[in-house]
């Protein structure tokens, strides 16, 4: 072995010591935040909200505590790729008609007027709401049916991450099995202790 080697943790210790400060190698692995791999924070936001609207907490946590956003985005850069586009659209769609509606963004809104604008995205019947504020004069934002095929996409990739195994990114801490009263799925070489 060459006399020159030193060990990693001897060099971490080196660091540390001509740093001045022992404490700045903690601070730094403390504060590793794992950025959003499809979703801008913005976008992460809006869709905290809305799933927490589509499962929300009561004595269980919800879907954004369950990590269904985690779930979406992680799907979205490998197995539910071909939903960037639509994720992108509906996102800024719903954001640009809560804006114009409300005046406020969507996570901003009090919990009964999220829902009631959800119902009409689901619904398709925004325009509806368009009109009774008499607030949108612009050009139309979602092309026919796309606000109703937004809100199934995200209520069915939702449920998916509620109820799917956690190790695909939702479902945190086993939340929806224990809720529902199942012990978790044995999958052979797959499961951890919980």
């Amino acid at each position: 072995m060459n006399s020159t080697f030193i060990s990693r943790r001897k060099f971490i210790k080196l660091v540390a010591l001509s740093s001045g400060s022992l404490l700045l190698l903690p601070r730094c692995s403390n504060s590793f935040n794992p950025a959003w791999r499809f979703f801008t924070a913005e976008e992460a936001s809006l869709v905290d909200a809305i799933v927490e609207q589509i499962i929300p907490t009561d004595e269980w946590m919800g879907a954004k505590d369950a990590g269904v956003t985690n779930f979406i985005d992680k799907q979205l850069v490998t197995h539910l790729s071909r939903f960037q586009n639509k994720y992108r659209e509906g996102l800024y769609s719903l954001a640009i008609t809560c804006q114009e509606l409300y005046h406020k963004k969507f996570h901003e809104l009090p919990w009964d007027d999220q829902t009631e604008f959800l119902k009409k995205i689901e619904n398709g019947s925004h325009n509806e709401l368009t009109s009774i504020h008499g607030r949108y004069e612009g050009g139309r934002i979602w092309n026919g049916g796309d606000d109703r095929s937004f809100f199934r996409l995200i209520r069915d990739h939702t449920m998916a991450g509620f109820y799917g195994s956690p190790r695909h990114g939702g479902n945190r801490k086993y939340v929806s099995y224990r809720m529902i009263g199942l012990n978790y799925p044995v999958i052979q070489g797959r499961n951890k202790h919980v």
